[in-house]
């Protein structure tokens, strides 16, 4: 059963490179369609609400990607299979770059509805931090080579505890009196029309994280191979 389940899932990786860009360029393109021109328009807030539809699949595909982080981190804990330490640095840079889009987003947001662009609300600090864990992960993790395990296994341990702020997030709205909305998406308060196109946003944006880890991923592993072979060669070299 086992072996079945790993050849299936190679057979479906195997694919990445014919099913995900087409698939992942055509759902952009609807999501871009979707979020201006068939979305209503929000009464109150007006045109800027529209930023909703790439605010909210960011912030899920920020939480997938570091999901994938913690996956990792675990598996290499586990196995010491400096494999896992190439998706767990790949997870990670697209994890910050999608936190990044989702406070960048929000900040534009706020101007217009709360008057300034920053505001030390417990769900935009918490995200905030979230930001700065994993941006201080990837440097911490580029300081250090490669193959150096001991690095590896120390920054895995790091990105698990990091990994701890997202239920805070994700609870801070429940927790302590914030400025940021209420989860409205989860308790189906929107319209028909803005949870189809939504719906359809989350699908394209985390279609694409799921192709951005992959590539990361794959540059981050031809590179470590890259620096075994030059040691090797250095070593070959030096006898």
């Amino acid at each position: 059963m086992t072996r079945l389940v790993l050849q299936t899932t190679k057979w479906i990786y195997g694919w990445r490179w014919l099913v995900l860009p087409p698939v992942v360029g055509a759902l952009m393109l609807a999501m871009l369609v979707g979020a201006v021109v068939v979305a209503p328009r929000e009464v109150v807030e007006g045109e800027v609400q529209r930023l909703m539809y790439i605010h909210v699949p960011s912030a899920i595909s920020g939480y997938f990607a570091f999901a994938v982080v913690f996956a990792a981190s675990v598996g290499l804990l586990w196995t010491r299979d400096m494999r896992f330490d190439a998706v767990a640095r790949g997870a990670a840079t697209v994890g910050v770059l999608f936190t990044f889009m989702m406070l960048t987003t929000g900040a534009i947001w706020g101007k217009p509805i709360w008057g300034t662009y920053w505001a030390w609300d417990a769900r935009i600090t918490s995200t905030l931090i979230l930001f700065l864990l994993y941006t201080a992960y990837l440097l911490a993790r580029s300081l250090a080579d490669e193959l150096d395990e001991q690095a590896a296994r120390y920054s895995a341990v790091y990105a698990i505890v990091a990994f701890l702020d997202i239920p805070i997030i994700n609870m801070s709205v429940r927790w302590w009196r914030t400025l940021h909305p209420q989860p409205i998406v989860v308790e189906g308060a929107l319209p028909m029309g803005m949870q189809i196109v939504l719906g359809l946003s989350m699908l394209a944006i985390v279609l694409l994280t799921v192709w951005l880890i992959v590539l990361r991923a794959e540059t981050e592993g031809i590179g470590a191979r890259a620096t075994a072979l030059r040691a090797a060669l250095d070593r070959r070299e030096g006898e």
